[in-house]
C-alpha cells in the first residue's frame, strides 16, 4: 500500500542544534552555523526556538536584566543586541510581570537602538549559537517577584498609588534629579549639598512608607530585586552595597558567578537603596580617578592594588558612616514599625536564601588607597535620619 505522506527528518535547526549546542568545539560550531547559512527558509524556527529558550529561563527565576549582565559578560556587546531581539519578540506571549520587569525591558530598546548591522548569514548563525550555547547551560535562580504596589488600596494624598506612582514616584524623581545633579558637577561644595538634600529626601521616603504601612489595614510584604555588581573590584563593591541595604532596612545576598546581589526590602527601601548605591559607587569611582592620578603624579604605578584597596576603605568608612546615621535616627515611636519589618524582611530572605556564608575583603594591600578611600568617604557626608514631627 502507497502512501502520498513521506516521512521528513529532522529539520535544519535541529541538526544545527545536535551539532553545536551540546559540544563546546569551535569545530562543531562552525558545522552547525553552515548548516544554518545554507538554509534561510530555517531563520523563523531557529528565532523561534531561542523565543522558547528565553522563556525558559524565565522559569528558571532570570529576569532580563539579569541575562543581559552574563551575555554581556561571556559574549560581549554584539551577542546582547540578539538576546534583546529575542526577549522583545517573546514580551507579548508572556504573562503579566510587575513594574522592575518592565523597567527592564523598556532598557533594552536602548540596547536595540545601538545595534550594529547584521554580519553575513555564516557570523550571525555562529552568534546565534554561541548565545543559545550560554542560555541553555545558564542554572536556576532564586525566582523574584516585585515587591507589591501597596495591593492594600492605600492611596497617598495627591491621589496617586503608594510606591513608584503618585506623590511616591515624584519623590524618587526628584532624587534622581539631585543625585545625577551631585555625580555631574565639578565642585565639590556643591556635590556635598546636593547629595545631603537627596539622602534627606531618602530617608523622608523611607519613614514615611514605613508608617502608612503600619496605619495599612493590610501592610505590604517584603520584595526583592536584584542589582549588578560588576568587575572588576566586585568585591568591595559588593560590600559597599551591602552596607547601604542594611542601613536602609534590607538584606543583600551576593551572587559572586553571576555578578549582582540579590536586595530583600519593602519597595520604598529598595528603590532607595538603588539609588544611593548607584550614586555612591559613581561618586567613589569619580573619587578614585583623581586620587590615582595624584598618585601617579608623585611616580607610583601599583594602580590595581591602590584601586582595591581605596574601594574597599570606602565601602567599609560608609557602611560605618551609615550604620552610626541609622543607629541615631530611631525615635520611640519609629521603632516598633522598624523592629516589625526588620522580621518581615529577614523571614524572607531566610525563605529566598537558606543558606549563605559570610566573605571577607581580600586583597587590601596598599596604605595610600586605603586612606584616599577612606578619605572619600568621609567626603560624602551622610546626613542622619530627619526627626519624626511629634503629633
Amino acid at each position: 500500500m502507497s502512501s502520498s505522506d513521506t516521512p521528513t527528518g529532522p529539520s535544519t535547526v535541529e541538526r544545527a542544534f545536535r551539532t553545536a549546542l551540546y559540544d563546546s568545539a569551535d569545530a562543531s560550531l562552525d558545522t552547525g552555523a553552515s548548516l544554518l547559512a545554507a538554509d534561510p527558509a530555517a531563520d523563523a524556527e531557529l528565532a523561534r526556538r531561542g523565543e522558547e529558550f528565553v522563556a525558559a529561563l524565565w522559569g528558571r527565576g532570570w529576569q532580563p536584566a539579569d541575562v543581559v549582565r552574563v551575555v554581556r559578560r561571556e559574549l560581549g556587546d554584539a551577542p546582547v543586541c540578539l538576546l534583546a531581539e529575542l526577549i522583545r519578540a517573546q514580551a507579548p506571549r508572556d504573562r503579566v510581570r510587575g513594574r522592575r520587569w518592565r523597567d527592564q525591558l523598556a532598557q533594552l530598546d536602548e540596547v536595540l537602538a545601538e545595534a550594529p548591522p547584521r554580519p553575513d548569514r555564516f557570523s550571525h548563525a555562529t552568534a546565534v549559537l554561541e548565545l543559545y550555547r550560554l542560555l541553555l547551560r545558564l542554572p536556576a535562580l532564586e525566582p523574584l517577584q516585585d515587591a507589591p504596589s501597596h495591593g492594600s488600596g492605600r492611596t497617598n494624598t495627591a491621589g496617586g498609588s503608594g510606591g513608584s506612582g503618585g506623590s511616591g514616584g515624584r519623590m524618587l524623581a526628584r532624587i534622581r534629579a539631585l543625585l545625577a545633579k551631585a555625580e555631574a558637577t565639578g565642585f565639590p561644595e556643591e556635590a556635598e549639598a546636593l547629595s545631603a538634600k537627596a539622602q534627606e529626601l531618602m530617608a523622608k521616603h523611607s519613614v514615611d512608607e514605613a508608617l502608612l504601612d503600619a496605619a495599612a489595614p493590610a501592610p505590604d510584604a517584603p520584595g526583592a530585586c536584584r542589582i549588578g555588581v560588576e568587575p572588576p573590584y566586585e568585591q568591595a563593591k559588593a560590600v559597599l552595597l551591602d552596607a547601604v541595604a542594611s542601613a536602609n532596612h534590607c538584606r543583600a545576598v551576593w551572587n559572586e558567578p553571576f555578578c549582582f546581589s540579590t536586595v530583600v526590602g519593602f519597595e520604598a527601601d529598595l528603590e532607595v537603596v538603588e539609588l544611593l548605591y548607584t550614586s555612591l559607587l559613581v561618586q567613589a569611582q569619580s573619587a578614585m580617578t583623581r586620587a590615582e592620578a595624584a598618585q601617579r603624579a608623585g611616580g607610583r604605578k601599583r594602580t590595581k592594588t591602590f584601586r582595591q584597596s581605596f574601594l574597599a576603605a570606602y565601602a567599609h568608612r560608609v557602611g560605618t558612616r551609615l550604620a552610626e546615621a541609622a543607629g541615631s535616627q530611631v525615635t520611640d515611636d519609629l521603632l516598633p514599625v522598624l523592629a516589625s519589618r526588620e522580621v518581615a524582611v529577614t523571614a524572607a530572605a531566610d525563605r529566598l536564601f537558606p543558606d549563605t556564608v559570610s566573605t571577607r575583603l581580600r586583597g587590601v594591600s596598599d596604605e595610600a588607597g586605603w586612606t584616599e578611600g577612606a578619605r572619600a568617604a568621609d567626603r560624602a557626608q551622610m546626613r542622619s535620619r530627619p526627626r519624626l514631627p511629634s503629633d
